[in-house]
């Protein structure tokens, strides 16, 4: 039984592919993930905000009593556990890289195209195979258009581009007005790879401490249907690799994430939830299910039910949408 795929040029065992969380903050950890059979592991993000925090406190020595310093950094957010710092990540990253035989894929999370971005050169030293860029801006401001936005994501990507000669994958969130547009646009600006999408986690409110405060909900197998229909939407679309994070629990989404399209499904919640061991199991199921339904490669069915394969195209647009809306007459 053939597993093996490819993703931003990497030859990859199988389609698993641990994504970006505290998994890696250990080597320890990604030993035994790749140990349960993991393909690859994206390292946990190096926020924009933690290059400029350790920018501006250099700063802050070099020119003590700067009026606006305490000030400005008031305004960059609490990161909590991912507090590390730049340097200690690029060293952590080594380590990582030297303990395990699987591709180490690193990760910059942050939206502007300031200085910081020279750390994707870093992280390429370091060792990383390819790097994610996890891009996250809430354009909550009232003058900001919907091309601007774009303009500025494709800038920044661009930019990181022009940094690194390893592969780039470009992770993105699924609010845009023109979805495959965006897309073709990043393909153009140098991603080789597209992770569709990531999750927002939404703040909630303490109503005794009067506080805004963090909330983190690991993910369901429901949230599978976004991405999966974008990708199998845009695979035959946008030339690129699409990996499909979101809602990964199981061998059965693992298939359907292959059959939309994609080269990669990548994981975080449910081995957070249930441990590396959880990767072996599904790969288990996984070939379990191709040898009763004759499949003898991953590779043969990428792409089987994207929507130039399907029969049932429409069902990926509205025609689902308006199936489901009557649906709700059948319930009590």
């Amino acid at each position: 039984m053939d597993l093996t795929t490819t993703y931003l040029g990497l030859e990859l065992k199988n389609p698993l592919v641990a994504s970006a969380s505290p998994l890696s903050e250990k080597v320890e950890t990604v030993q035994k993930l790749e140990e349960a059979g993991i393909a690859a592991v994206v390292m946990y993000s190096l926020f924009e905000e933690q290059i400029i925090h350790e920018t501006l406190e250099l700063d802050h020595y070099l020119d003590y009593g700067t009026e606006s310093y305490a000030e400005a950094l008031t305004y960059l957010p609490n990161i909590g556990r991912y507090s590390i710092g730049p340097e200690k990540y690029i060293d952590h990253l080594r380590e990582v890289k030297k303990a395990v035989k699987i591709p180490v894929i690193g990760s910059l999370n942050g939206v502007s195209s300031g200085v910081w971005v020279d750390y994707a050169s870093k992280i390429e030293e370091a060792g990383a195979d390819a790097l994610e860029l996890n891009i996250y801006y809430l354009p909550f401001e009232t003058d900001i258009t919907c091309k601007n936005l774009e303009d500025t994501y494709i800038r920044f990507i661009s930019k990181v581009r022009s940094k690194i000669e390893i592969p780039l994958a470009v992770k993105i969130g699924p609010y845009f007005t023109g979805m495959g547009n965006i897309c073709k646009r990043m393909v153009e600006a140098g991603a080789d790879g597209l992770v569709l999408f990531n999750r927002f986690y939404q703040p909630d409110y303490d109503l005794e401490q009067l506080e805004v405060v963090p909330h983190l909900t690991l993910s369901t197998s429901d949230e599978l249907r976004m991405p999966l229909r974008w990708i199998a939407l845009l695979s035959d679309r946008v030339e690129t690799d699409f990996a499909l994070t979101s809602g990964v629990h199981n061998a059965e989404d693992v298939l359907k994430a292959m059959m939309a399209g994609a080269k990669v499904a990548m994981l975080a919640s449910v081995l957070l939830r249930e441990g590396p061991e959880r990767a072996h199991a599904i790969l288990v199921d996984l070939k379990v299910w191709m040898k009763e339904h004759d499949y003898v490669s991953i590779k043969q069915m990428q792409g089987s039910m994207s929507q130039q394969a399907t029969r049932e195209s429409h069902a990926l647009r509205r025609t689902n949408y308006i199936k489901e809306l009557n649906s709700f007459k059948n319930l009590p």
